[in-house]
């Protein structure tokens, strides 16, 4: 085999492996089929399902000893009776474990194996109950669709390709290795924002299939584009880039692939009381937070005296 070959071979074999298909995010249009269809049939995943939650209790375990759990019956029972209502309208195969973490960042994220943490400043940022379901469906769906699993596993195979490389040596395994160097991480970067796509059209059909209204993600998400001029959204769209095109394809997928409704699922009561049970637990917070003090405070004997 040439060397010319030789490189296009190993191109073609870590492309086919590490890249998921263009249309990887539209491929699963059968809504009507959601919880019996198999979302993951033909990947490629190292990883079984019990060791997937392995590792995720293993990393829910690191996140609640850096972080501040609310624990709150009112909040987290809302909370869970929510998440669990849009898995039961999805394509999870694992159980999920809900917690509420205290804090003012607009975010909530998912670990593998189904463990899913809500910040209170997403609740309270939400208008709706149908927006807060669109974003708990967005990471539902990264849950079910494996993707932290599948990554990994790339991740993986891409290293044990590159060990023959060590083996050729000369003009022709410097060629290879120029060749699988451009072609990786460029590869890797396709399969995040396929992702991403992806858990949004799944997530979008979850919230769906639970019976809200699947435009209220893509409102949600532009108006905190457009909101942001402090930077607080900043590690939510580090994770979760918002831009016009992905907006554009959630509202594609929309359109294509979820039939028109009479009636949708907006908000509810449950979410009113929590949001304001929330919202006067933090103006409480603020008012009893001690102020910082800008140096030493001084009385004089007189008032002492007085007393």
């Amino acid at each position: 085999m040439t060397a010319g070959r030789m490189i296009r071979a190993w191109v073609l074999l870590l492309a086919g492996l590490c890249l998921p298909g263009g249309v990887e995010a539209q491929k699963h249009k059968d809504v009507e089929n959601i919880g019996r269809r198999d979302i993951n049939k033909g990947s490629w995943n190292l990883y079984s399902l019990e060791k997937e939650i392995e590792i995720g209790r293993q990393l829910a375990a690191q996140v609640e000893a850096s972080s501040h759990l609310l624990r709150d019956s009112r909040v987290d029972g809302y909370v869970n009776d929510l998440v669990q209502n849009l898995v039961r309208h999805s394509d999870a195969r694992v159980p999920f474990t809900v917690k509420v973490i205290d804090s003012d960042d607009f975010n909530a994220f998912a670990l593998p194996g189904g463990f899913l943490y809500v910040h209170t400043g997403l609740i309270l940022e939400a208008q709706t109950e149908a927006e807060l379901a669109g974003v708990l469906a967005h990471e539902i769906a990264h849950v079910t669709a494996r993707h932290a699993t599948k990554q990994a596993s790339k991740a993986t195979l891409f290293q044990w390709l590159s060990l023959p490389l060590i083996f050729v040596g000369g003009p022709v395994g410097y060629g290879i290795q120029q060749a699988v160097g451009l072609a990786v991480p460029l590869s890797f970067l396709k399969f995040q924002r396929g992702a991403e796509r992806e858990a949004d059209f799944l997530g979008l059909q979850y919230a769906y299939h639970a019976g809200y209204d699947p435009v209220a993600l893509v409102d949600f998400l532009e108006r905190l584009k457009d909101k942001d001029k402090e930077g607080r959204l900043a590690k939510l769209f580090s994770t979760h880039p918002m831009t016009k095109d992905r907006i554009r394809r959630a509202q594609k997928g929309i359109a294509e692939a979820l039939p028109s409704r009479e009636e949708y699922v907006v908000s509810t009561s449950q979410f009113e009381r929590v949001r304001g049970y929330l919202l006067r637990l933090q103006q409480a917070s603020q008012i009893y937070e001690p102020q910082a003090v800008p140096g030493p405070q001084l009385r004089r004997r007189t008032q002492e005296l007085d007393e």
